[in-house]
């Protein structure tokens, strides 16, 4: 059955294209660099905000208008398969990714659950036979049933925990299954409302208990995907151990688990972390981390996760030049976490939404690779920081010196010279690098 009847297959037509329907930067077979843009990009749909999100707000009943929504249980998740894939193949996008409740609806048990999931994987399974979209990551959905009201792994009640730990397994063979190329933990609860009756390090060990016995268990059914997880400070909790890139760092190193896993990196997560999405994406390039990403933009208005499409041009310049500096994502990917306006609640609006992010992205990189080629910010930054190249500076890097050292260096110092940072410069420059991006220079 089709859903998306009256749209075709989305093509590239150029800067000057007025079709809503086509994109005007990207344009799959471009080579930047030395891979196409659809190489480079590897960008994903999610499943949950696309096919299964309602539109619904803490203040409103759900907006969305969905043709297939005129079915119910497992008819209706066999129909967000069917338009899925319709999706996929007309948009033209590499990859998907889902939460186990997002194709298939929970059971009376556990047991109903996963004969549920069995069902629709078998249809995606076999839908992916026809389609070139793979699966980039999958990941259970842990978060919004009531039985994880006090968290999963993290829970005060070890029910929940084998309860969590359950789905978790099921969803590594799920991956396993479908060729899934990464699978995320993401921490929807894992964190706590107050100090005052949570047992922290309990909680936190526990957490890491979870992450050994699913890196124990990919390993027994050689399931090889690269495990992420996911940075949230808070909501719903007002503070989850996954905060930011820097924490989760640190968590992996404390519980020895740095050697598998990456970040998943989400740009409205950043924001509500305080971070820009450019901080959070470097502090795990440098550090070897940089796995995926989540491509959306918060509301500087709004303190919570908006989840919007993203179409800041500045965010997605300076995320795609950490992601070139990172030679890449690897196996993980640009997935579209997010969702359409409340007031958007067309179909047609899904593929406006979509169109708009790829193309916001390509922009990026094309921007950022020129940045890059032209050692534009590099220029700059080799120059400032040039004094650690020779004399005493080259003596701190390379461990040459000590505290005794350095205070009869400092005695000596008669005139102390810094330099500008050239910061309105590299905003100017970068400015101009976009504006020629946009006139096709």
């Amino acid at each position: 059955m089709a859903y998306f009847t009256n749209i075709d297959k989305i093509k590239y037509e150029g800067s000057n294209s007025t079709n809503p329907y086509a994109f005007k930067f990207y344009n799959p077979s471009e080579k930047i660099g030395d891979k196409t843009m659809e190489e480079f990009l590897r960008f994903g749909v999610a499943y949950w905000h696309t096919f299964t999100a309602d539109l619904s707000d803490p203040f409103g009943a759900g907006t969305a208008t969905r043709p297939w929504d005129k079915f119910s249980g497992m008819d209706l998740a066999k129909a967000r398969v069917e338009a899925a894939f319709e999706f996929f193949e007309k948009l033209g996008v590499p990859y998907f990714c889902f939460h186990d409740v997002d194709i298939a609806p929970e059971g009376n048990s556990l047991k109903e659950t996963n004969d549920n999931l069995d069902t629709i994987v078998a249809m995606i399974k076999d839908y992916m036979k026809d389609s070139k979209t793979k699966l980039l990551w999958n990941t259970a959905n842990n978060f919004t049933n009531p039985r994880f009201v006090h968290g999963a792994a993290s829970s005060n009640n070890a029910d929940v925990f084998a309860y969590s730990a359950a789905k978790v397994k099921k969803g590594l063979e799920v991956g396993k299954e479908l060729g899934a190329e990464n699978y995320v933990f993401w921490g929807g609860r894992e964190g706590y409302e107050t100090l005052l009756n949570t047992n922290l390090k309990l909680e936190m060990d526990n957490l890491g208990r979870l992450f050994h016995m699913a890196v124990d268990y990919a390993k027994e059914i050689g399931f090889d995907a690269q495990f992420l997880i996911e940075p949230k400070p808070k909501e719903p909790t007002s503070h989850q151990y996954d905060f930011d890139v820097a924490s989760g760092y640190a968590f992996l190193q404390h519980y020895g688990l740095q050697d598998h896993f990456k970040f998943n990196i989400e740009a409205n997560h950043a924001t509500l972390a305080g971070h820009t999405f450019e901080h959070e994406l470097r502090y795990a390039r440098v550090h070897g981390m940089l796995g995926s990403v989540d491509a959306n933009q918060g509301h500087p208005l709004l303190g919570w996760d908006t989840d919007e499409f993203p179409t800041d041009l500045y965010s997605t310049i300076f995320a795609m030049y950490e992601i070139i500096k990172n030679g890449g994502l690897g196996t993980g990917g640009l997935n579209f976490d997010a969702k359409v306006r409340r007031g958007s609640f067309e179909p047609e609006d899904l593929f406006h939404a979509h169109i708009a992010g790829m193309d916001s992205f390509a922009v990026g990189l094309k921007v950022a690779q020129k940045l890059i080629d032209d050692k534009v910010m590099d220029g700059v930054i080799e120059d400032r920081y040039k004094s650690y190249t020779e004399g005493i500076g080259k003596d701190i890097v390379e461990g040459n010196t000590d505290l005794r050292k350095l205070e009869e260096h400092a005695l000596g110092l008669t005139e102390i010279k810094n330099q500008s940072g050239k910061l309105e410069l590299i905003k100017a420059q970068i400015n101009q690098y976009l504006l020629k991006a946009y006139a096709g220079e």
